[in-house]
């Protein structure tokens, strides 16, 4: 290898901050790198408690305010915080070999940043898409907000060298909506640690803080928000009851988190439903480990991250047959997978996977199995450190 790559990772989102996935992709993305010999520089957005400048398992982490100016809306938060990555980025730049140098980019809100550095530095940029507003507003771009976005993202993957994507839906969904051309695009799936979901723990006492004996215990983690399907998962509670005994316990947060709890009162399900609100590290993978049921209800989801921690556990999952999903979770296989959006249908899987105690151990084999082979971090890396050469060696042979 003629040149060895040196990483600046810029995400919006990085341990103790975390809102949604990229930071625990970011975060277990640069530890195997580092441990494969890549130095990792991730700039990130500052985090009460968190100091400015620090070494975590050999990535340097430097953390800007994105609060320092003020922001009267979201956009201009987005604008102010890129102001604080950029300068960051910038600094580290200065005292590096561009020869061996890749940005690395996770999703739009680091976009201006990230391309910025890249003509200031002369730098080629990598970018992974995560998702797109598109999919998350259901197609419907109304606002300029929503504009504003989706235009950002065809201008960070327009701008990209390559563009990695998290699944094949991801993939096609970049191709279609942003005119990424197919041999620019990279898939690299998501990852888990299986190895975090052994600790010993005393799991009987600890289930009882959410289930009596001979009840289900039924398990949601995500954000309380509409395109994860958290309102069809409320709407399927009561024909479940119907049928057998279970609570349901919802881990997250979300602005509708309050709708979700006005419903659970007029469907009388105060006694069967508990909101846990946002919970994370050993209590998070205990209850993934005691649940009989992880369900991952998503409208719409470029990738599933919470289906793949709970397969880790040996929680068997039952999923929307929709986006990354459907190519993680394989119905009848590694789980038990329904039409999005379909109460009726998301109740008769949960009832199907509660009552076939000997199925279930046979799809919780199969999906512990298929993570093990499949989305290891250090394969993951591997793939990832594959691209940054080969982006490497391609920029040595053209001009700026």
């Amino acid at each position: 290898m003629a040149s060895f790559p040196e990483v600046l990772m810029l995400s919006w989102e990085f341990p103790p901050r975390i809102v949604g996935g990229i930071s625990s992709h970011v975060y277990n993305l640069s530890i195997e790198l580092t441990r494969l010999g890549v130095p990792v520089h991730v700039v990130t957005c500052a985090f009460p408690g968190a100091p400015d400048r620090e070494e975590i398992h050999g990535i340097a982490v430097y953390r800007t305010d994105p609060y320092a100016l003020p922001a009267p809306d979201f956009p201009s938060w987005v604008f102010t915080m890129n102001i604080g990555l950029q300068r960051l980025g910038a600094e580290i730049l200065r005292h590096l070999s561009r020869e061996r140098f890749i940005i690395h980019a996770h999703d739009w809100l680091t976009a201006k940043a990230a391309i910025g550095l890249k003509h200031l530095h002369r730098v080629p940029l990598l970018a992974t898409i995560h998702s797109t507003e598109y999919g998350r507003q259901r197609g419907s771009l109304s606002s300029d907000c929503s504009r504003m976005i989706h235009q950002t993202e065809y201008w960070l993957s327009f701008e990209s060298w390559r563009v990695i994507c998290c699944s094949l839906y991801m993939a096609e969904e970049v191709r279609h909506l942003f005119g990424v051309p197919e041999d620019k695009l990279d898939v690299i799936p998501n990852g888990v640690n299986p190895e975090e979901f052994s600790e010993p723990f005393e799991a009987e006492s600890f289930r009882k803080q959410f289930a009596r004996p001979g009840e289900a215990l039924v398990l949601y983690v995500g954000r309380l928000v509409y395109e994860k399907g958290c309102k069809v998962l409320m709407e399927a509670i009561p024909e479940i009851l119907n049928q057998l005994e279970a609570k349901f316990v919802f881990v997250g947060d979300g602005y509708m988190r309050e709708i979700l709890e006005e419903e659970a009162k007029r469907l009388k399900l105060y006694d069967r439903v508990f909101f846990t609100g946002f919970l994370q590290g050993s209590t998070l993978r205990r209850l993934y480990r005691i649940a009989d049921i992880c369900v991952v209800p998503s409208l719409y989801e470029p990738f599933g991250i919470t289906a793949l921690e709970a397969m880790a556990a040996k929680c068997l999952v039952v999923a929307s047959a929709t986006g990354g999903l459907a190519e993680i979770v394989e119905d009848g296989r590694t789980g038990i997978t329904v039409p999005p959006g379909d109460p009726e249908a998301l109740a008769k899987g949960i009832v199907k996977a509660l009552r076939d105690a000997g199925r279930s151990d046979e799809l919780r084999n199969n999906a512990l199995r298929k993570v093990l082979h499949e989305y290891d971090w250090r394969k993951i890396a591997k793939a990832t450190l594959d691209v940054y050469v080969r982006i490497l060696e391609e920029r040595r042979k053209v001009p700026w």
